[in-house]
């Protein structure tokens, strides 16, 4: 017995860090965080970056996704900033080396490592503002709805807001890599014509946000808690694509030369164009409405060289159809790559200049800046392309096509842009001849299928090595040419004239679930931290 007026001492309890430990909320049992500690979590992290390269192309497995989304939130729940700056950028630098390690096949490992760590950079905020909401929303939503509503809400569309700023700057932005471009063959692509590629992305990392806090929340039965993510999930995959109706079709030849296209490719003036020829001579006589070149089919201009128009008028004449050639062009002292329409008739007549050149590729933004610090490299990029400013639509014979060129096909506004204009297919040229037979040329086709599926369109992606594909708007492959290989395909494609609400609205997707993640993370951090006794500490390194 204890004498009178005195109570029994409280024995304290610890917490070693990096053991998950929880806390009472509002009579509700919460796992305030899985606590890692931070030498767990760094390699969690990097295997983050793995697991979610996997699930694009060329691998394709793309349930890996939700487990490296899944990996990714994990090690960034209950860190203090510099932490979790360094969590995600060590998993964003992990994703990144492996998913574009192609890119050092062109000018080398320098340009590809530059771009890694800026990306990873990106990476690095994104995971602190993800972290701050982990922080402070549960400061402002206490109860269930909140936990599995407008914490995953926010992380969500803080995910969402990384991927937008990483896609637009600087120099335009890098647009590969967002984490719904790995869902082509999912069974959520059918979400692509909704929600686009932004809308698409919140809705996974939506799904895995929810997953996680129904983990942690324990102050509800299992079966409500699992309710949300399981709904969820059942609408991303039950959703029906948007409908989209023939009102025609479109015969098309596209040729893949595999001619010496690649940047320091060796070749003798003509190659280029020969390959392309000779490629296309065996449709000569077929019937077709268009024959569709890539870009890089030619050496010289059209528009400067008779022996180029020559073969351009050739093809137009014998092929009894208009043709859509490719050059590259000088206007006003300026170099531009550019998509031509010909006729033997009157030879060209529109154009389409690539509205999105690749920095230090295609151009060297900031030449006189950046030269000092690796001018070997930045000479080697000889020739600097401008932005296009020409609207992205060809007259093909009264059918309104939409055109691209390379890298334009990760710019949601330039592809928006021509269905918007009224475009009924849509036309993607490139040239992968300096990628080999890396990964690069299966994620681009994996691009065109997703914007098929968002715009509701079909889509002939043709370039000088391949892969060259015919995709229907519901995103399937029709006809695909082999890699490196001489080539042509002829294929009937659907014209579509109705617009998807990702072709309307995607713009403002993106922005609005942007900005809503900016205003709940903002509001909720005015919320006092609760105070707790020493041993109810929650942040970890």
């Amino acid at each position: 017995m204890l004498p009178s007026g005195q109570f029994p001492k409280r024995k304290r309890r610890s917490h070693a860090r990096g053991q998950s430990h929880t806390r009472l909320l509002e009579g509700a049992e919460v796992i305030d965080s899985l606590s890692l500690p931070l030498w767990v979590a760094v390699p969690v992290a990097a295997s983050a970056g793995i697991v979610l390269d996997a699930a694009f192309p060329d691998r394709g497995w793309w349930p890996l996704a939700f487990v490296g989304i899944a990996l990714n939130l994990a090690v960034l729940i209950g860190r203090r900033l510099g932490a979790a700056f360094l969590v995600s950028f060590v998993a964003g630098g992990a994703f990144f080396v492996a998913h574009i390690e192609w890119a050092s096949l062109f000018l080398g490992p320098l340009p590809m490592i530059a771009l890694v760590v800026l990306q990873a950079l990106f990476s690095g905020v994104g995971g602190m503002a993800i972290t701050l909401a982990y922080r402070w929303v549960p400061r402002a939503s206490t109860t269930l709805p909140g936990r599995l509503g407008v914490l995953p809400i926010t992380v969500a569309g803080l995910w969402v807001l990384r991927e937008a700023v990483a896609s637009t700057w600087p120099y335009g932005g890098f647009s590969w890599g967002r984490v719904s471009m790995s869902q082509s063959d999912s069974p959520i692509a059918s979400l692509f014509g909704w929600l686009g590629v932004s809308g698409v992305g919140f809705a996974m990392v939506l799904l895995v946000a929810i997953g996680v806090e129904a983990f942690r929340y324990r102050g509800a039965l299992r079966l409500r808690r699992a309710f949300p993510p399981i709904a969820l999930a059942a609408v991303m995959v039950g959703l029906p694509s948007w409908p989209t109706p023939s009102v025609g079709t479109l015969r098309v030849a596209a040729v893949q030369g595999n001619g010496p296209a690649g940047y320091f490719d060796s070749r003798a003036p003509g190659d280029l164009t020969a390959a392309q020829l000779n490629a296309t001579r065996p449709l000569f006589g077929e019937r077709v409405d268009v024959v569709l070149w890539p870009e890089g089919s030619t050496d010289r201009s059209p528009l400067t060289d008779p022996y180029t128009a020559g073969v351009f008028d050739e093809v137009s004449r014998r092929m009894g159809a208009p043709f859509v050639g490719w050059a590259i062009t000088e206007r006003d002292d300026r170099t531009y790559n550019t998509e031509i329409l010909w006729n033997a008739t009157d030879g060209a007549t529109d154009y389409y200049d690539k509205k999105h050149p690749v920095p230090f590729g295609e151009y060297v933004p900031d030449r006189v800046f950046w030269r000092p610090f690796a001018p070997d490299l930045i000479d080697l990029v000889q020739r600097d392309y401008t932005p296009g400013t020409t609207d992205p639509i060809f007259d093909v014979g009264g059918v309104l096509v939409g055109i691209n060129i390379c890298f334009d096909v990760v710019d949601d506004r330039v592809l928006r842009a021509s269905v918007l204009e009224g475009a009924t297919v849509i036309f993607s040229s490139s040239n992968n001849a300096d990628f080999g037979r890396s990964d690069q040329s299966a994620q681009q086709l994996a691009i065109a299928r997703i914007r098929a599926m968002e715009l509701g369109r079909s889509v002939v992606n043709v370039s000088t090595v391949g892969l060259t594909a015919a995709i229907g708007p519901d995103g399937e492959i029709l006809q695909q040419l082999p890699w490196f290989t001489a080539a042509s395909l002829v294929q009937d494609v659907s014209l579509i004239n109705t617009v998807t609400p990702a072709a309307l609205f995607g713009g403002q997707i993106e922005f609005g679930l942007s900005g809503l993640a900016v205003a709940l993370l903002a509001g909720s951090s005015i919320y006092p931290a609760p105070r707790r006794r020493k041993f109810d500490s929650v942040i970890t390194v």
